[in-house]
């Protein structure tokens, strides 16, 4: 099959013909029809976040399930699926309290010790896989608690942005803020996951949603996506745009690009109270500075992994969101591209300027 591979930072992914594996107990083999181009897969090409290479990338995906494994009791063969990094194991205090996101007893890849799911032909076999799916490839070999069955009405370039950039984004704003009804919102950065928490906080019942971006166009996405009031952090001081217009900080704000700089923003935008959550992915080891004086009047940082989710629930429930008119997946997509494109997808994700590209695949 052909596959997207990364062999080292700073070059360009390389289209090449790999092998797969047939699935054993717990697995399941997709024919991948769609997949999110995301900026963790773009933080492991900058060497911002470190991972053993030469890796197939991508881990926002949508596919249809071709054969299963042993006592595989999930999904069956020709179901529609998405799948999801946050494998959970389903039985640790961490799963049974409803917080699978941070399972860490899940085991989504194959021991090192075992023949690996992916192969490279010729001499050099060694292969590995981008968090148990790399989305990137004709076919992902999965363990089954990384993929969740769809309706089949579902359009599948939409499906695939709900594997992480919707579960993120509205799943920071729904599980790990919490946010009520009628409380103000602002959010930094526009792209994909930003959106989506824009998108999240509308459904969640915000009574203002303010966007945060330096881009005339998502901020005009943000708009479309249910923004109240957009901010153009080029021209101002976005903190004290928020506190201006919120007549002294939001409830809840939510940090969508993974900068030292926007997350500490977003915690000086709060009102006494207020909530800042860290949706982005900061570059390992950076360290995050508060006044310890704001802190002190019931403020809170808290950090989300993936939309703290509950992904075998949530999504199914996201695509009903989506049928119902509810949730914009439309206006995420910026583009739709072959394979062979995929590193144009990444040079424009660099730039900042569109929301979400989405990688086709020929059925």
């Amino acid at each position: 099959m052909k596959a997207a591979v990364f062999r080292a930072p700073g070059e360009p992914l390389t289209i090449e013909d790999i092998a797969i594996d047939k699935p054993r107990a717990h697995e399941i083999l997709i024919r991948t029809l769609a997949s999110g181009v995301c900026h963790s897969d773009l933080h492991i090409m900058g060497g911002k976040a470190p991972f053993p290479l030469p890796v197939v990338l991508g881990h926002e995906a949508a596919g249809v399930v071709e054969a299963v494994g042993e006592d595989v009791r999930r999904v069956k063969v020709g179901d529609h699926v998405v799948t999801c990094v946050s494998a959970f194991c389903g039985h640790c205090e961490d799963c049974l309290s409803g917080h699978m996101a941070i399972c860490k007893e899940a085991r989504a890849d194959r021991p090192r010790k075992d023949r690996q799911r992916l192969e490279r032909l010729g001499d050099a076999p060694k292969l590995n896989q981008f968090f148990g799916l790399s989305a990137f490839a004709e076919q992902m070999l999965v363990h089954e608690s990384t993929c969740v069955s769809i309706r089949k009405d579902m359009p599948m370039d939409r499906a695939a942005l709900i594997g992480c950039a919707v579960t993120t984004g509205v799943g920071a704003v729904i599980h790990t803020a919490r946010i009520e009804a009628g409380s103000t919102v602002a959010v930094i950065g526009c792209g994909g996951v930003g959106l989506s928490a824009i998108n999240g906080a509308v459904i969640a019942g915000a009574g203002r949603v303010i966007a945060v971006d330096r881009v005339a166009s998502k901020l005009k996405l943000a708009t479309l996506m249910g923004a109240t009031d957009v901010v153009d952090s080029s021209a101002c001081d976005p903190v004290e745009a928020v506190v201006e217009l919120t007549r002294g900080g939001v409830h809840y704000a939510f940090e969508a690009i993974g900068l030292k700089t926007t997350v500490e923003q977003a915690f000086r935008m709060l009102r006494r109270g207020g909530t800042a959550v860290m949706v982005g992915m900061p570059p390992v080891g950076t360290k995050l500075e508060v006044d310890s004086f704001e802190l002190m009047f019931d403020r809170k940082l808290q950090g989300c992994i993936m939309g703290s989710n509950r992904f075998p629930i949530d999504m199914p429930r996201f695509i009903d969101f989506y049928l119902q008119g509810r949730l914009k997946l439309d206006t995420l997509i910026s583009r739709r591209l072959a394979l062979e494109d995929i590193n144009s997808a990444f040079d424009e994700l660099k730039t900042g300027a569109i929301a979400r590209s989405v990688i086709e695949f020929a059925v």
